[in-house]
């Protein structure tokens, strides 16, 4: 019948899946990397249904998400990032005539990434589950179910919530709306969430079963096909509910979303990476599960995830262990750096909203609880709406906490005064990145007021240096003198804001200011690697025996399981291969007191940062193996269920950028950490809107291809040390000719590809092969854990 979604069960199979080491993806003048067959590799498969709400699929289309499962038939949970501040559910549907599919002997399904669509099919029923682009709106689409068979759906919540139903017609809804007037820090602001649904059916029916309870009723068409539509659209209590759910409800073009999909993926810098003992496989399926649920839940005014969890593809109900109307800072940088490595930078949009948006509340926050002081101290846990406040009403007691409060006694981020610092760090990477001038000019503000409170809060010393104390150095030491993380703030924030001053024609005295300061910013603090925690002199280095401490007390108790002595290498971006301090970072790592002990863990990053590729993959498959319990491929922060956290797979993704190809300094180093016996082929963007596309094939690098973006110079680290090196560019013409210099200096066009390779081994003559794959027909399995659900 018209409308109804058009089923493609097969799929391309193209290329085999591990190319040998003489093949290129590199031909007729581009890279060529099959991206739905790369992203079918990472397909979630389904052998049994998944009955158990931690055994959820998510979807999404970044305003709504969803959270599917097999529970009842078929059950899925509606959430939104604007129903704060308790980020409550639009409610569950559940489709009990769907269990004559979920129950088949013959079940089979898959969560398909590239489409964005889970499908499923037993006893001759297909069902295919999406969101719709253009309104939020999921939609199970069913063929092949009996159409003399009466069918319903529910819509639902659940106590204490309080939301009105009402049934008309075909149509049934569930409005609530609320005020955020009633703790510490409230917004005053109108929230509420809405939900309806409907059929395309045979004599559809909706009525108020139970307070919280809609039920549909309905037949399937003669042809035994039905679709049933749940709309959850943004909803503060004002306007006209029904009609907002009948906006909503209007059925779209059924190939809308997966156009949708594919048009995000193919903006994306696409990886794949394999391994013989599946690894390497394991972990590019988690980048894309990353990758795909960034996208889903990416939010509008805010990020959809707040502290690191997958709040949009909850299945837990209204459960949330941490306050859900405060962001943590700390589980959101992985994300945004993850994002900007994949090219895909508009999904840091409601980030920067967050803290550009709320400046103002920001600033008057600090001259209120800083001592009056000028710019913004931004909060490391800070509400949607700005205060620094962390209230806990989940907990038992209660809890309350002030962030960025000079009067808040000692606590996990009472003073963690380096916040502000890396959020301009993260516009400042993503201006790079972009070379968008109107977004630096619209972020700039959160960049020049987090410089103007650090220098306020330095104090001049004896030494003649600038001092910040009492600071925290983040969650780990309270109340010390010169945390680490300040010292690297300072390091980095001084000189980019003074760039970015500079480039939009601000702020002279600021510069002037800052350029006073940088040479009083004192040294990072270091300590032994073993026996006393005492500061040691810089003469220590010669030994061999210094680590980078947490601050200049580091004997002071810790608090928390962060390596805060390599926060200089990432993400502040101040030690790397040419610094005079690499090797004293790369002992800091070797003797770190926590090694994978959290699903945030960023050991791998900065194992990549410091060139250590067995470090890369150990680390990787450490924290995975300890965290990832949920076969959706989220982790679970203290292993049990009751929420999907996102950090760990953003933790992934960034990981396996940095291991391809690094750029946080203005040198692109090509296949700097590959872990041994991992095969990598793909691409990641760097500054300048520029792609690089790499293979590096039995530990060496075979292919590397440059797709600037601007017109420029780019300096690339020979990827072949002491070989001499070709550029060509697609046009044919030679661009550097057996270069043998260990930086490369490539002048390259905007929209022309440059190919490079070594001398005595031309790409010409290895055979074409493209960046392909088959699509996943088992799940994967990693020690103790796996993605997606084995036959019974």
């Amino acid at each position: 019948m018209a409308g109804v979604l058009a089923w493609t069960w097969t799929f391309t199979t193209v290329a085999a899946a591990r190319p040998s080491a003489s093949s290129t993806a590199w031909h007729d003048g581009r890279f060529h990397i099959d991206v739905a067959g790369v992203l079918h590799r990472s397909d979630i498969f389904l052998g049994r249904a998944n009955t158990d709400p931690s055994e959820a699929m998510p979807l999404g289309n970044g305003h709504l998400g969803a959270a599917v499962w097999a529970a009842g038939g078929l059950t899925a949970q509606l959430n939104r990032a604007d129903t704060l501040p308790d980020r409550l559910s639009g409610g569950q549907v559940v489709i009990p005539g769907l269990s004559a599919l979920t129950t088949a002997g013959d079940y089979s399904g898959r969560l398909d990434l590239y489409d964005g669509e889970i499908r499923e099919q037993g006893a001759g029923m297909q069902a295919v589950i999406y969101v719709q682009p253009e309104t939020d709106t999921l939609v199970v689409d069913v063929r092949g179910a009996n159409p003399d068979t009466p069918q319903t759906a529910r819509l639902e919540l659940w106590a204490p919530r309080t939301a009105h139903a009402a049934a008309s017609g075909a149509v049934g809804i569930l409005a609530e709306s609320w005020r955020d007037n009633q703790r510490p820090g409230a917004s005053g602001r109108r929230f509420g969430s809405l939900a309806g649904i409907t059929a395309e059916a045979r004599h559809v029916s909706a009525t108020v079963t139970a307070p919280l309870t809609i039920t549909l009723s309905f037949e399937p068409m003669p042809n035994g096909h039905f679709r049933i539509l749940v709309a959850a659209p943004h909803y503060d209590g004002s306007g006209n509910a029904r009609q907002l759910v009948q906006e909503n409800l209007t059925a779209g073009a059924p190939e809308a979303h997966r156009a949708w999909w594919h048009s995000f993926w193919s903006r994306a810098a696409i990886i794949r990476v394999t391994s013989a003992d599946g690894a390497g496989d394991y972990m590019e399926n988690l980048r894309n599960v990353y990758l795909f649920s960034a996208a889903a839940e990416r939010g509008v005014e805010y990020p959809g995830t707040q502290a690191g969890v997958a709040d949009m593809l909850s299945s837990a109900r209204d459960a949330h262990h941490w306050d859900s109307s405060a962001f943590w800072h700390w589980n959101l940088r992985m994300q945004v750096a993850a994002n900007i490595g994949a090219g895909l930078y508009g999904l840091n949009g409601p980030y920067f909203n967050l803290y550009r948006e709320n400046l103002p509340v920001i600033e008057t926050w600090t001259q209120q609880h800083m001592e009056g002081r000028p710019g913004t101290c931004v909060p490391e846990t800070m509400r949607f709406n700005g205060p620094g406040i962390e209230y806990e009403s989940s907990w038992t007691p209660i809890s309350l906490a002030h962030d960025c409060d000079a009067r808040w006694p000692a606590y996990y981020n009472a003073r963690t005064l380096s916040t502000g610092a890396e959020v301009s760090l993260w516009i400042w990477q993503q201006y790079l990145a972009t070379q968008d001038r109107r977004f630096l000019e619209s972020n700039y503000p959160v960049m020049a007021a987090s410089a103007r409170f650090l220098l306020a809060y330095e104090k001049p010393g004896p030494d003649g240096l600038l001092h910040t104390a009492p600071s925290n150095a983040h969650e780990t030491q309270w109340d010390v003198s010169d945390p680490t993380t300040d010292i690297a703030a300072a390091k980095a924030l001084y000189p980019a804001t003074i760039e970015a001053a500079q480039r939009l024609g601000r702020d002279a005295d600021l510069v002037r200011h800052l350029r006073a300061a940088m040479p009083t910013i004192p040294d990072f603090p270091r300590t032994r690697f073993s026996g006393p925690r005492t500061v040691l002199p810089l003469s220590a280095d010669a030994l061999g025996q210094d680590v980078i401490a947490e601050s200049w007390q580091p004997g002071a108790q810790n608090h928390n399981a962060e390596n805060i002595g390599l926060e200089p290498v990432w993400p502040y971006d101040l030690i790397g291969d040419t610094s005079p301090l690499f090797a004293l970072a790369r002992r800091t790592y070797e003797h770190r007191l926590f090694r994978a002990v959290a699903d945030w863990s960023f050991d791998p990053i900065q194992a990549a940062r410091l060139e250590l590729g067995s470090e890369v993959g150990s680390t990787l498959v450490t924290v995975t193996e300890r965290s990832q319990h949920s076969v959706n491929g989220f982790a679970n922060w203290d292993s049990h269920y009751g929420e999907f956290y996102i950090e760990e797979t953003g933790i992934v993704a960034d990981a396996l950028q940095e291991a391809l190809v690094q750029d946080y300094d203005g040198l692109i180093r090509i296949a700097p950490a590959i872990p041994p016996g991992w095969n990598f082929d793909g691409s990641v963007f760097v500054r300048a809107r520029t792609r690089v596309d790499v293979q590096v094939h039995g530990g060496a690098v075979t292919t590397v291809v440059l797709e600037p973006g601007i017109t420029q110079q780019i300096r690339v680290r020979n990827p072949w040390p002491g070989q001499a090196v070709d550029v060509l560019s697609n046009t044919g013409a030679s661009i550097l000719r057996a270069d043998r210099e260990a930086i490369l200096r490539i002048p390259v066009v905007a929209g022309t590809r440059y190919l490079l390779s070594r001398r005595d081994q031309p790409g010409a003559k290895e055979k074409f092969a493209p960046v392909s794959g088959l699509p996943a027909s088992d799940v994967k399995k990693l020690g103790p854990v796996r993605i997606g659900l084995a036959d019974r």
